[in-house]
């Protein structure tokens, strides 16, 4: 067998190839002699003291509709792979933490992203570090707390601090429907509140940092009416210029992730401000910015991870 690129990720028959960033990532290891084995997390078992997952051997094909072929099912011992990569939507739950202590099984220079650098780098707790760059932001599951803010900035915006993708946000705009924010307090627990910024309609930009360096942007815009810039969310992405500013808080955070551990990442930015979201779990986005740049960061990602 061919050195071997191990996936983890989400059913690689429901991914769109044409916005799909592992897709990238694993055409671009095959053109350096990579074979690919694609499986989803649930398929994880310890047996006889090895790691192994259920999965497929798969051929992927670029701008082709018919974008992969699956050569052979088998199980495979995840410590024989070149290297692993967690990629696998959130939410960042019990499911997810359990498959990095799966992976802990491994030689941990042989994941990318650490296992245990994605269960320390809690995508918006991290943010937390950067409070002062960020637009005014509580974490709580204190009611009161959360209505004093909407008191204070009229306007604010309750996130899960295991969301993801724009999904279960709740704007409060106009008023504090007190039962509503129980109920969301309920589901979800502590969650990440912000002074809502007027000037998302006008998009955001989502910064790729690869082994601790900023290597591109590209801006994200919600459909007209909404406030979510996320593509899966209807926005569209357009090319990027960062400021001086933006580049020098992207380039902070992206030592910060370095020295944790995080190797691939994607932070969002609204008007020259962390707005709370460092993507490590599945940072996506890779194969807009290739179609508006003309750069291939899945190139940049492979050279910067220099395997033998």
């Amino acid at each position: 067998m061919k050195r071997v690129v191990a996936i983890q990720s989400d059913n690689f028959m429901r991914i769109n190839p044409a916005t799909d960033t592992s897709l990238q990532l694993a055409i671009e290891a095959q053109k350096r002699g990579f074979q690919i084995f694609w499986y989803e997390p649930k398929n994880l078992s310890i047996i006889d003291a090895k790691l192994k997952a259920q999965g497929s051997l798969v051929k992927f094909y670029e701008g082709n509709k018919d974008f992969y072929k699956i050569l052979k099912k088998i199980k495979f011992n995840i410590s024989k792979a070149t290297v692993t990569l967690i990629r696998q939507n959130p939410p960042f739950n019990m499911n997810y933490i359990n498959s990095t202590y799966f992976l802990d099984n491994v030689d941990p220079k042989k994941v990318i992203n650490k296992p245990s650098a994605i269960r320390n780098v809690s995508e918006k707790f991290y943010s937390s570090k950067f409070l002062k760059f960020m637009p005014p932001t509580i974490f709580t599951n204190n009611i009161d707390d959360i209505h004093k803010f909407f008191k204070k900035y009229k306007q604010i915006v309750l996130k899960p601090v295991d969301g993801y993708a724009g999904n279960n946000i709740l704007f409060l705009i106009k008023n504090f429907p007190r039962i509503k924010v129980l109920k969301f307090l309920k589901k979800y627990n502590h969650i990440m509140v912000q002074k809502y910024l007027s000037k998302v309609k006008y998009g955001d930009k989502r910064v790729f940092i690869i082994n601790g360096k900023v290597k591109g942007a590209i801006k994200r815009v919600p459909e007209k009416g909404s406030s979510l810039s996320n593509i899966s969310q209807g926005g569209k992405a357009f090319k990027a210029n960062l400021s001086k500013k933006e580049i020098n808080l992207s380039s902070l955070i992206g030592k910060h992730l370095k020295k944790d551990n995080i190797f691939f990442a994607g932070i969002d930015l609204i008007d020259g401000s962390l707005i709370g979201d460092i993507n490590v779990t599945s940072p996506t986005g890779l194969p807009q910015f290739r179609n508006l740049t003309g750069k291939n960061l899945a190139e940049v990602f492979w050279n910067e991870l220099k395997l033998k």
